[in-house]
């Protein structure tokens, strides 16, 4: 029985731990792949692109009906957005790059949130995924902070001081360049984008992996017998993992919008 057979099997209510014949079909990379919903000039359109234009709009709608008409005593809508907008203002973008961040506050704002709500789809039912999971969307994001970084390095201090700025660090004493600077300079060119996209992409991929894998356990190790206490067993490990979940997507859009403050701060740095 194949892969496909099994899962389909075991959608269909008749396939059980006891049941002879049936394995567990465990999740693997096909529940990261999604055929197109249609597609256009020979591109498809699958589920991931539906979701992220869906929190994309979401971002700009709520924003814009929050603050379309801004009260002195705001109404609870207005409210909302306020405490988002000064969450991130004031405790991940002032705090990381001072005064000099002001003009950075909406971009932060953007992405910390399009990023939450691109992680929080994984949880809202129908769709059940987040978008992060797949690694061109926090790929994406990171080349947009790293395009950023470098046009601010060296518009900021010309290219030789951007150089500097990027791979010579104050204070150290010269015989430690030799083997410093390079270092410094595949960092901060090559590694940095690099972290910042795997570490958004791959805590979303290992927990809705998780995820799906003892929601299926759930129903797979159901049975009148003694299955039932492994599926009850199963299925609350599954709301565990849920809860913490939710609490690792707040924390990887913060995370991600922290680290791109803090490289902001870098670029304007006077020095290294």
């Amino acid at each position: 029985m194949s892969a496909d057979q099994l899962t389909q099997h075991l959608a269909s209510g008749s396939c059980h731990l006891f049941d002879a014949g049936c394995g567990f079909p465990a999740p693997g990379l096909n529940e990261f792949q999604f055929n197109p919903i249609f597609t256009v000039a020979g591109v498809g359109f699958n589920k991931p692109m539906l979701l992220s234009m869906v929190a994309a709009l979401l971002v700009i709608v709520f924003f814009w009906v929050a603050f379309a008409k801004p009260k002195v005593l705001p109404g609870k809508l207005q409210l909302v957005g306020e405490i988002g907008y000064d969450f991130v203002k004031r405790s991940i973008v002032l705090d990381t790059i001072g005064k000099k961040g002001e003009k950075y506050v909406p971009m932060m704002v953007s992405m910390f949130f399009f990023v939450w709500i691109m992680n929080i789809m994984s949880v809202i039912p129908f769709a059940q995924f987040p978008v992060t999971a797949v690694i061109a969307y926090p790929a994406g994001l990171a080349a947009v902070v790293w395009i950023t970084y470098m046009t601010l390095t060296f518009k900021k201090h010309g290219f030789v001081g951007g150089l500097k700025n990027l791979c010579w660090p104050s204070g150290i004493p010269g015989w430690v360049m030799f083997i410093l600077v390079p270092i410094e300079f595949f960092s901060n060119i090559f590694v940095r984008p690099f972290t910042l996209a795997v570490r958004a992409f791959a805590n979303m991929f290992a927990g809705h992996l998780l995820i799906v894998m003892f929601s299926i356990a759930s129903w797979y190790l159901l049975s009148p017998s003694l299955g039932a206490l492994y599926a009850t067993t199963s299925f609350t490990v599954t709301l565990g993992l849920t809860a913490f979940e939710l609490l690792v997507q707040f924390l990887q859009a913060y995370i991600l919008v922290m680290l791109a403050s803090s490289y902001i701060a870098g670029a304007l740095e006077e020095s290294h």
